[in-house]
């Protein structure tokens, strides 16, 4: 364990151990974490994955993950796409394992911290799709 101190603040006395600083953090994380990384019930499974399958996306075999592969006009176009995706998800703390060549661009989904499909990655997939629609 870490026993670095800190001091807040420059005119501030008081100190603290790194430690105490990175549980406060993990706390407050995984607290926000927690109210849509779990995994989806049956039925949500069944409504939100019928929503998704419409519009490309697939269950990948031996995980439980979804998987959409995109095609744009230019490279320039499937960096753009990405780069717009890439900011929700770091707003979202949630990042697609993805590959892209030139125009192509695939993506896959899974929940890490629940091993499977959450409401997270169905936020993102409906995230992905809408952004898809404008380039």
């Amino acid at each position: 364990m870490l026993w670095l101190m800190f001091t807040p603040r420059a005119n501030s006395r008081a100190q603290f151990p790194l430690s105490k600083l990175c549980n406060i953090l993990l706390t407050r994380r995984s607290s926000k974490m927690a109210s849509d990384s779990h995994w989806l019930t049956p039925a949500e499974r069944e409504g939100l994955l019928m929503e998704l399958k419409a519009t490309g996306w697939v269950l990948v075999e031996g995980r439980d993950a979804i998987y959409k592969e995109l095609d744009f006009k230019t490279f320039n176009q499937a960096f753009g796409f990405m780069s717009r995706v890439a900011l929700q998800a770091e707003k979202m703390n949630h990042h697609p394992e993805w590959f892209n060549v030139y125009n192509k661009v695939q993506i896959t989904l899974i929940t890490h911290d629940c091993g499977g499909l959450s409401k997270r990655d169905i936020k993102l997939a409906k995230f992905i799709d809408r952004v898809a629609l404008t380039m």
